[in-house]
């Protein structure tokens, strides 16, 4: 190419990159000015149609009317995110090549041109105009990028409150409350260790009332449930393993809230909480909270009776005031855990407690306040010494193991990726048990041992609320706007994908080689587990927020008005019965000894034959 040649071209180059820098920088300072004087997340049209429930809360067209467009909101702000982001990367991105071009075409210039006398006055001139337009374009671009950054996030008014954060003395952001079971409470707190040395924690025995000395109390001996008990019972959100799959018989398949139909028992539950219930033996637990305290609950699951209830307060490194949550979240929305022995409890709070059976309080801790938009509410999971935290939160993702015994951290595992409202499972793959987690941008799968990651694809997108699930060696995820994965975790690769239907909230279920997906806009698809082919899609209902469980080879849905569907586990769509809550529906049924248990807004019921 010829110098004049050249020159041209680094001419053209230099004019269209600067042309395309000052067109994105002007259009990201429009955006950001836009949404300064409109915040995106609140919306004038969506607080009035909030208030107008608040006079009509028994308008079900109302209530869709919001999440419709809460939805939209929603839609709309992560696409202006995502718009925000793509500008600065070009607009940083034009910048270096206008830079490079225009240092290019000044160097051949001054290399082609000879030296022009030039009189003071026209040389001072002409030094001051390039000099104008380099600043005036360099502040524009300037300008853009930060308008781009500060365009990026709106959602920091539900940031964790450092200050509160940063008031706590050293000495309590990690005390862990021990109360070991017995007559004399003590207090166990973990002692700091070197790089080089973990010491032991020392214990440290209260006296009692007359202030009279007390000896220890023993730790009482845990045994741990093999599989077969796990299978038996239902320890946490979705039944054994996590998975959505119940080993019950009999299950009922038609009942009804009004009539009282094969209603068994039905009782109150003090406060309200979006988590599912949870069963070992004869014992059910939930969690409730209003704005004040968060509580434990146990029932008899053979009575409905109330057992006890316990308060979770007291804990060290609690934040002083309730973090900002969304009403469809709430404080409690995850779902507790058990293994016979204890029962396990996580709030929004950050907040992890442990009761014995008999509600004697073991243990408790703070893992410092989730800063997650809506509320947290990724459900606990249990297996054997441990139980698993997914703490995937805008501030930071990681997989924690607490020593169910003492609440103190085995291992804890950085992962990468963003925010995520799921909760993780476990699967049984080559023998040995995997802590599968799914976020954007993949679902991966930990050794519940160690926690080291030993697999991941990248898969996921969005705001990603459903869990995984696992069977025929395969595991599933989908989210709504990403895509429904079938992974091989033994390859560490995709076996088949769909887009067809995508759940928003409620999980996917598998078992007897097919995979069942619910949609929040109310379709029911059932799937070829290990090909992907759909065998057939259902639409009836306003939606599913719920997740789709299997019991005694029944597929359970439970839409959003409360009606129950009862589906044959087969290639074609067979209804075996159906119910109705006169509720609404958000959680997860569990299964016990031939009878259901759902828990509603209001209550929790028992159902069965009679």
């Amino acid at each position: 190419m010829e110098s004049d040649q050249k020159l041209k071209f680094s001419l053209n180059i230099t004019l269209v990159s600067g042309i395309f820098c000052i067109t994105v920088a002007l259009l990201l300072l429009l955006n950001f000015m836009q949404m300064a004087k409109n915040k995106p997340l609140e919306s004038k049209a969506l607080t009035s149609l909030v208030k107008r429930l608040s006079q009509e809360p028994n308008s079900d067209e109302l209530k869709q009317e919001i999440r419709n467009f809460d939805l939209l909101a929603r839609k709309a702000y992560f696409n202006s995110q995502w718009q925000v982001k793509t500008g600065g990367y070009l607009l940083l991105f034009g910048a270096i090549i206008f830079a490079l071009a225009f240092r290019i075409f000044i160097g051949l210039k001054s290399k082609i041109e000879e030296p022009v006398v030039k009189e003071d006055s026209d040389l001072t001139s002409r030094i001051l105009t390039q000099k104008w337009v380099m600043i005036t374009g360099s502040a524009l671009i300037v300008l853009g990028l930060a308008a781009s950054v500060a365009s990026v996030d709106h959602l920091e008014k539900y940031d964790v409150n450092e200050s509160l954060i940063a008031a706590i003395p050293a000495d309590n952001q990690d005390k862990i409350e021990v109360i070991q079971v017995g007559v004399n409470p003590q207090i166990v707190q973990p002692v700091k260790t070197d790089s080089t040395k973990k010491q032991n924690a020392v214990t440290t025995s209260l006296p009692d009332s007359s202030n009279a000395k007390v000896a220890p109390v023993a730790v009482t001996k845990i045994t741990f449930p093999g599989n077969n008990a796990i299978k038996a019972n239902s320890p946490g959100f979705r039944g054994p393993f996590g998975n959505g799959v119940f080993f019950q018989k009999g299950t009922p398949v038609e009942w009804d809230a009004a009539s009282g139909k094969n209603v068994i028992w039905k009782t109150a539950v003090p406060k309200s909480g979006y988590n599912s219930p949870v069963i070992w033996g004869n014992k059910l637990f939930l969690s409730g909270s209003d704005k004040q305290l968060c509580d434990v609950y146990c029932f008899n699951r053979i009575t409905g009776k109330m057992l006890w209830q316990r308060p979770v307060d007291n804990i060290p490194g609690s934040p002083a005031a309730a973090p900002k949550v969304t009403e469809d979240t709430g404080l409690s929305a995850s779902s507790l855990t058990t293994d016979g022995n204890r029962v396990y409890a996580i709030f929004a709070t950050g907040n992890i407690i442990c009761f014995d059976m008999e509600g004697n309080r073991v243990w408790a801790r703070n893992l410092v306040q989730p800063d997650n938009h809506y509320g947290h509410s990724s459900s606990l999971v249990m297996l054997k010494d441990k139980v698993f935290v997914q703490y995937d939160t805008n501030k930071g993702r990681k997989l924690m193991a607490l020593n169910t015994s003492t609440g103190e951290t085995i291992w804890e595992t950085a992962r990468k990726g963003k925010i995520s409202w799921a909760s993780p499972i476990l699967a049984e793959i080559n023998g040995k048990f995997q802590v599968v987690l799914s976020t954007e941008p993949m679902v991966a799968g930990y050794d519940a041992e160690s926690g080291k990651e030993l697999w991941s694809v990248d898969c996921m997108m969005g705001e990603v609320g459903p869990s995984p699930a696992y069977g025929s060696g395969l595991i599933f995820a989908a989210n709504e706007y990403a895509k429904l994965v079938a992974i091989d975790p033994v390859k560490n690769s995709k076996v088949w994908e769909s887009d067809e239907f995508l759940p928003e909230v409620a999980s996917p279920v598998s078992a007897n080689g097919l995979l069942f997906i619910c949609t929040s806009y109310g379709v029911l698809a059932c799937y070829d587990a290990k090909t992907g082919e759909k065998y057939w899609s259902k639409e009836d209902g306003p939606g599913y927020y719920s997740s789709p469980v299997i019991a005694d080879n029944k597929l359970y849905t439970f839409d959003t008005s409360g009606k129950m569907r009862v589906f044959e586990v087969a290639k074609v769509a067979k209804i075996l019965g159906e119910g109705i809550a006169a509720e609404k529906v958000t959680t997860t049924p569990a299964f016990a000894d031939g009878k259901m248990f759902l828990r509603t807004p209001n209550f929790i019921y028992c159902i069965g034959l009679k």
